[in-house]
């Protein structure tokens, strides 16, 4: 037994002694590059391939199959002279008895100065495309001989087939390129200096991997320097593959950013288990410059419809100071300080065109919201807003007042109320004639028009224009250019209001239209300004139906139709004391002289109330009524919205000096009882009650009457009972003509 086995052994040896020999043999006295031609044309044939091998191939056959090619260019067959890739080295070698058992033992995979170079041209054709297709003469010749070989695989036995084994040393590529560029869309794409390095690549191990890369786009002008490390484990018969403790990091710049940098580290743990059709990314960690952020990611049902779970938080930061590093101007608000503050956390869901914020939590500066925000349909940019908040102050987020030049219109008012005076002795002041209404668009009519938009948003107070506004209640939608408010309401002081309207813009002219409800809204906080007080004060009572068309503030007002109806309690109209003016008209009747010139001062009324017709922005009231203390006012006339203009014949009521002294001149007889007193109110609105005067026409009248009832007494006195009461009446009415 002993000789047996010396003998297989001395054979074995002798086997491998001429294996080695024929490997040497071939390795010597066999060149591959004097069969580079055949190896072009076998690229041609099988691949439609030009392969340029402009250096040697260097090659080793046992224990390792050895290859090594230098200076080779690479494309397609139809374009040989634009090669689409060239590579410097590539350099590989396979232990070759494990092949026998379906393993594949690899020694360092080298890769250096790789450059692809992908195109596709203004037909849309790309320079890859024609490359595994094989030749059409060698498909036609094969096609028409069935004798030809097949180049398919024969099928393993069932059960037979098993994956190759994979041991690979490392694998290293060393300053590879690659450039896509689009004539069509103009576009281009470049990632350079890549370099990437790996550990023993085994299955079911953990494999280093480090990826580092310098990326570049023109649409936009872009640019970014990327990192990529982690742990890459897979399991093929599980279709199960890992990439733990993952960390990418790098820069990016570019015009999005406005010159600035980002400097960004993203984190976590990634699988991807096809078998179960999901994707996770775990313990996920963010920064971006002062951005802070945790989450975790799962997608699922990867082979249908992408769903999408997870969750977010994002740490308390400035986002004022967040949005300068990366290059975003803020527009100028009132307050600098704001956007100090930024907080979110919240449930993600979604889908392959679609992203929810569900059980939202955000807290901006002193406000705090809850609710969702989602995206239903990323193409057509489809928005859906569901939120609830404590408080908004608005004016902090608003635009500074622009300092405007003063208008000719403005001009014409400082003259009008310098002129009017204080206590209405002056001529009646003139109608305003020049326009009060910005003529520059106001709608963003193509952003609505592709608006797709449902918002339900309530606020338990919002500060807009100084004015706090609670319980506030908000829902809207839009889409194909139609905007509809469907409700807004809310308190102002001890009123409320209830506003529903809508804007359509899908003709060229857009259509506005809107319906008010108003109860006991606080007048004076929306006519007073910086410069000049309210002129009326009071709380209002509003129902109102109006609509217009136009994209300005000149073009909505010119063409303003509807209706509506108002009263306004509890109110004062400042500055213009109508008793006293109507004293004066009463001692100029009385033939006397006030004994002290009436200081200006304010004319309270219990409720001032009418209806509006509405046309072409003039606005009609023919039934106007007030009740002042000691006057009973009724009046009718224009209020022209154009030019903020009033023009109205008014009349009044009255009872006389009220005071417990009151001035002899302006004691009221029997005479006066029932006389209604004429005024005219012409001028611009600002000034309210400073506006009316006495009419001296109507004043004449009034004089008339009360002389011709003069008569009408003498008369009584004269005639008595001496004729009929017939003829009594007679004479008066002639003597009242």
């Amino acid at each position: 037994m002993k000789a047996l086995g010396k003998i297989l052994g001395l054979f074995f040896l002798g086997l491998l002694l001429i294996i080695v020999a024929l490997g040497f043999a071939l390795t010597h006295l066999f060149d591959p590059n004097d069969y580079k031609d055949e190896i072009r044309q076998l690229a041609r044939d099988k691949a439609n391939l030009e392969l340029t091998l402009n250096g040697d191939i260097g090659w080793s056959l046992f224990p390792w199959l050895g290859l090594e090619l230098t200076d080779a260019t690479l494309a397609s067959a139809s374009t040989p002279d634009k090669p689409f890739a060239d590579l410097r080295l590539l350099g590989l070698s396979v232990r070759v008895l494990p092949l026998l058992h379906r393993e594949v033992q690899m020694s360092d995979i080298r890769i250096d100065g790789l450059n692809l170079n992908l195109q596709r041209d203004a037909m849309g054709h790309a320079n890859w495309e024609d490359i595994g297709q094989p030749a059409q003469a060698k498909t036609a010749a094969t096609a028409a001989s069935p004798d030809a070989p097949s180049d398919k695989p024969e099928a393993s036995p069932a059960g037979t087939s098993q994956p190759l084994r994979l041991d690979i040393d490392s694998l290293i590529v060393n300053s590879a390129r690659v450039e896509y560029s689009d004539a069509q869309k103009g576009q281009q794409f470049s990632a350079e200096s890549i370099q990437l390095t790996t550990g023993a690549i085994r299955e079911g191990t953990d494999i280093p991997i480090k990826l580092s890369a310098f990326f570049g786009t023109n649409q936009p002008v872009m640019r970014a320097r990327s990192e990529l490390t982690g742990e890459l484990r897979f399991d093929r018969a599980l279709k199960r593959y890992q990439l733990g403790d993952a960390k990418l990091s790098g820069e990016i710049s570019g015009e999005p950013f406005d010159g600035q940098t980002l400097t960004y580290s993203t984190q976590g743990q990634l699988l991807l288990d096809l078998a179960a059709q999901v994707a996770e990314w775990n313990g996920l960690k963010f920064s971006g410059n002062q951005l802070r952020a945790l989450g975790e990611l799962k997608l699922r049902d990867l082979d249908k419809a992408p769903k999408l779970a997870g969750g977010l938080s994002i740490a308390p930061l400035n986002l004022r100071q967040f949005l300068t590093s990366i290059g975003q101007k803020l527009p100028p608000m009132n307050d600098d300080k704001t956007l100090g503050e930024f907080e979110l956390v919240s449930r993600l869901s979604g889908g392959a065109n679609s992203l929810t914020l569900e059980d939202l939590q955000l807290k901006l500066d002193d406000s705090s919201f809850s609710g969702q925000i989602a995206i239903a349909d990323f193409t057509k940019q489809a928005l859906r807003v569901q939120l609830k908040g404590d408080r908004l102050d608005l004016d902090r987020y608003l635009p500074p007042a622009a300092k405007q030049e003063a208008s000719a219109r403005q001009a014409e008012i400082k003259e009008t109320v310098a002129d009017a005076g204080q206590s209405g002795t002056t001529p009646l002041p003139k109608a305003p004639t020049q326009q009060a209404w910005s003529s520059a668009p106001v709608l963003p009519v193509d952003q609505l028009r592709r608006l797709d938009l449902q918002l339900a948003l309530s606020l338990g107070q919002l500060t807009v224009d100084k004015q706090a506004i609670s319980d506030l209640s908000l829902k809207a939608k839009s889409r194909a250019g139609l905007l509809t408010l469907e409700d807004l309401r809310g308190k102002l002081g001890n009123g409320s209001f209830d506003v529903t309207a809508s804007i359509d813009v899908r003709p060229a002219i857009p259509l506005l239209s809107v319906q008010k409800q108003l109860t006991r809204i606080p007048l004076e906080p929306f006519l007073k300004t910086e410069q000049q007080p309210a002129p009326v004060k009071g709380l209002l009572d509003l129902q109102a139906d109006l609509s217009t068309r136009g994209n300005s503030q000149k073009a909505w007002i010119e063409g303003l139709n509807g209706n509506a109806s108002f009263a306004l309690n509890d109110g004062v109209l400042v500055g213009a004391n109508l008793e006293q003016q109507l004293c004066r008209g009463i001692a100029a009747l009385n033939r006397k002289v006030l004994s002290n010139e009436p200081k200006a001062s304010d004319t309270p009324f219990k409720t001032l109330h009418g209806n509006l017709s509405i046309r072409n922005g003039v606005a009609n009231n023919p039934d106007l009524k007030a009740v002042v203390p000691g006057l009973a006012v009724s009046g009718n006339g224009d209020l022209d919205l154009r030019t903020l203009g009033l023009d109205y014949r008014v009349g009044i009521s009255i009872t006389g000096d009220q005071r417990e002294m009151p001035d002899p001149a302006c004691q009221v007889n029997e005479r006066y009882v029932g006389i209604e007193w004429p005024l005219r109110c012409r001028g611009p609105l600002e000034l309210g009650g400073k506006a009316c005067r006495l009419d001296q026409d109507g004043l004449g009248k009034v004089a008339a009457k009360l002389a011709g009832g003069k008569l009408t007494e003498k008369l009584e006195e004269k005639l008595g009972d001496k004729v009929s009461p017939e003829l009594k009446d007679a004479l008066k009415g002639l003597f009242n003509r």
